[in-house]
């Protein structure tokens, strides 16, 4: 279920101070039910083959579209990335942090760790078009339990970031992340995320 972006901004995360100049383009509810030390059995999820990369349908054909524009355009090209157009947020980190637990890189998704905690964990990419951030916080469902809380963090590179995240805002609402939701809750209540 997609929620106010206060959800997000509103909770002590470490990351509002990492990537304070980042915007928050979206919170979601994650299907998620679990117990207070959950997170790494998600975050686990997330960083495997058969993870968020595994979509089918509609939303898989809108990931090959996106990965053959990239390619024809050159937006996913090595120096446009992390450590080449912008610096990897873990150069940002506190003491703490960086010599805390990192947590995975996602396998078949170009997003690369930034650190992880009991109740978050924070993943990155860049392309010619943004630097963004996948947040996954574990957060408490008011009746006893616990969920993931998922927060997409954006900062545009110039024009040409603008308007990519202009032009994704009807694929991301209607098509992607529907799909995902569904995927998650599918393989949650399946117990596949062990």
């Amino acid at each position: 279920m997609r929620v106010p972006k206060t959800a997000h901004t509103s909770r002590d995360w470490r990351i509002h101070e990492i990537a304070p100049d980042f915007r928050v383009e979206d919170v979601w509810i994650l299907p998620t039910p679990g117990g207070p030390d959950d997170l790494p059995l998600l975050v686990k999820w997330f960083a495997t083959d058969d993870g968020p990369s595994a979509f089918s349908g509609a939303a898989g054909v809108l990931l090959a579209i996106r990965w053959r524009l990239g390619k024809l355009f050159g937006w996913d090209k090595a120096d446009s990335g992390l450590g080449s157009r912008v610096q990897t947020l873990r150069s940002r980190l506190p003491e703490d942090l960086r010599e805390g637990p990192r947590g995975p890189d996602l396998q078949s998704l170009p997003f690369t760790s930034v650190y992880l905690t009991d109740t978050e964990w924070a993943a990155e990419n860049a392309n010619k078009t943004v630097h963004a951030v996948l947040h996954i916080g574990w957060v408490p469902d008011g009746a006893g339990g616990y969920h993931g809380q998922m927060a997409v963090l954006v900062k545009p590179n110039g024009l040409l970031g603008r308007i990519y995240m202009a032009a994704i805002v009807p694929f991301r609402y209607l098509i992607m992340y529907p799909a995902l939701m569904r995927m998650i809750k599918r393989e949650w209540r399946a117990g596949t995320p062990t």
